[in-house]
C-alpha cells in the first residue's frame, strides 16, 4: 500500500477523514465538453451561438448541448462564478467537493488549489481517461501499465509537473457499447486500485446493461467494486426492478444530476430525464429495500447551470433538495449517510 492508508487526500493535502463534512462525490469546477456538442432541431442552427440573455435561457436550458458557448466551463467569468457559489456551498455547510474533471476535458490543477485557498472547501483532484471521444491520439498504443503508472504517479507524486495530487480515480468515462481502449483503462484502474486502496468513479455508457458490464470487467481484474462509484444512475436505470438489481452488485449508486429538471436528455433522447422528485422517490425506493450505499451530486458540468448564468448552482441540494427529502419522508439518518458517511468511507484509502 502508499502509506495514504486511513487518509483522504485533497489538493492542498492529507486530512482526517472526519474533516470532510458535507461532501457532494461528483461535480466538475472547469470542464470543456465541445467534443459533446449535439446538433439543434432543424430550424434552430442559428441558434447554436446565443449569448447568455434572459431571453435565450430557455431555448439553452431545453438544447444545453447546441449551445456552444454553454460548452466552455473554464473561462475567468465562469472561474469567478464558481469561486462565488463554493463561498455559499461553505457558508451553508458544505465541506468537500469531488472534481472528476480528468485527462481530455480540461482539468485545471492551478484553479482548484485556488479554490481550496479561497472558499476553504475541501478539494479533492482526480486521475484516469474519460471516453474514447476524447481520449489521446495514441491512445491505442498505450498499454495498461502505462496508465496504471500515470495514476498512480498522479496519486503519489503529483500531476503534470505540480505537487497536486489525486485523492479519486475517475469518473472513468465509458461509451454505449464500451469501447477497447475503454476496457483498457477500466482494468488499469483496477490494477491502480488494488495497488493503493484508493477510491474509483465511473460514467457508465448511455444503456442500462453498461454499469453491469463495467463491473463485470473490474471485478474481472481484482478490482474492489465496494470502493467504486457508478454515476448518473439517474439517467441510466430507470425502473425500480433494475435499480434494486442492479444495487445487489455492491458500487456506490450515485444520483447526481440534481437540478436538472428538463426531461429532454439530448445525449440519449429515447429517455426522459427525471425531475429531482423522482430521483427522491428512487433513492427511497433503495432505502425501503436496504440499499444504502447511496451518494447525490449535481454533476455540474456547463456553464447553464452556475447561478451566473441562470442555474440551480452547487448549493441546489442543500438549498432545495435537502427540503424537498424532509418533506418527502427521507430522515436526516439517510441524509447524513448520502452526504457525509457514505462518501467519508468511499475517499478513505484503504
Amino acid at each position: 500500500m502508499s502509506g495514504l492508508s486511513g487518509k483522504v487526500q485533497t489538493v492542498l493535502g492529507c486530512i482526517e477523514p472526519s474533516q470532510l463534512g458535507i461532501c457532494h462525490t461528483h461535480e466538475h469546477l472547469s470542464m470543456t465538453y465541445d467534443n459533446y456538442y449535439r446538433p439543434p432541431p432543424s430550424g434552430h442552427e442559428d441558434n447554436v451561438t446565443l449569448p447568455f440573455k434572459m431571453e435565450n435561457l430557455g431555448w439553452i436550458r431545453q438544447y444545453p448541448y447546441s449551445c456552444k458557448a454553454n460548452l466552455r466551463l473554464n473561462d475567468e467569468e465562469a472561474n469567478t462564478g464558481i469561486i462565488e457559489e463554493l463561498k455559499e456551498f461553505k457558508r451553508l455547510g458544505g465541506g468537500t467537493i469531488v472534481d472528476s474533471t480528468i485527462l481530455g476535458i480540461s482539468r485545471d490543477l492551478a484553479f482548484q488549489k485556488r479554490l481550496a485557498t479561497e472558499t476553504g472547501v475541501n478539494i479533492i483532484s482526480s486521475t484516469g481517461y474519460y471516453d474514447a471521444v476524447s481520449h489521446p491520439s495514441n491512445m491505442d498504443a498505450i498499454t495498461e501499465e502505462e496508465i496504471d503508472a500515470m495514476m498512480r504517479n498522479e496519486i503519489l507524486v503529483g500531476c503534470e509537473g505540480t505537487d497536486v495530487k489525486c485523492g479519486s480515480i475517475g469518473e472513468l468515462g465509458c461509451s454505449w457499447p464500451l469501447q477497447a481502449n475503454e476496457k483498457k483503462v477500466l482494468r488499469a484502474a483496477a490494477v491502480t486500485q488494488t495497488q493503493l486502496g484508493c477510491p474509483v468513479i465511473i460514467h457508465p455508457g448511455r444503456g442500462s446493461k453498461a454499469p453491469e458490464e463495467i463491473v463485470r470487467i473490474l471485478q474481472e481484474a481484482g478490482g474492489n467494486i465496494g470502493k467504486t462509484v457508478m454515476s448518473h444512475i439517474d439517467r441510466t436505470l430507470h425502473t425500480d426492478e433494475e435499480i434494486l438489481e442492479f444495487a445487489k452488485l455492491g458500487t456506490y449508486l450515485e444520483y447526481d444530476l440534481f437540478g436538472i429538471e428538463t426531461s429532454n436528455y439530448q445525449c440519449n433522447p429515447t429517455v426522459d430525464m427525471p425531475s429531482d422528485g423522482e430521483r427522491i422517490r428512487r433513492i427511497q425506493v433503495l432505502f425501503a429495500n436496504g440499499f444504502d450505499k447511496v451518494v447525490i451530486a449535481h454533476d455540474v458540468h456547463t456553464k447553464h447551470r452556475l447561478v451566473r448564468y441562470g442555474g440551480h448552482g452547487f448549493t441546489h441540494i442543500l438549498s432545495n433538495v435537502l427540503p424537498q427529502m424532509r418533506r418527502r419522508g427521507v430522515t436526516q439518518e439517510q441524509i447524513d449517510k448520502m452526504l457525509i458517511d457514505n462518501p467519508r468511507e468511499w475517499l478513505t484509502f484503504l
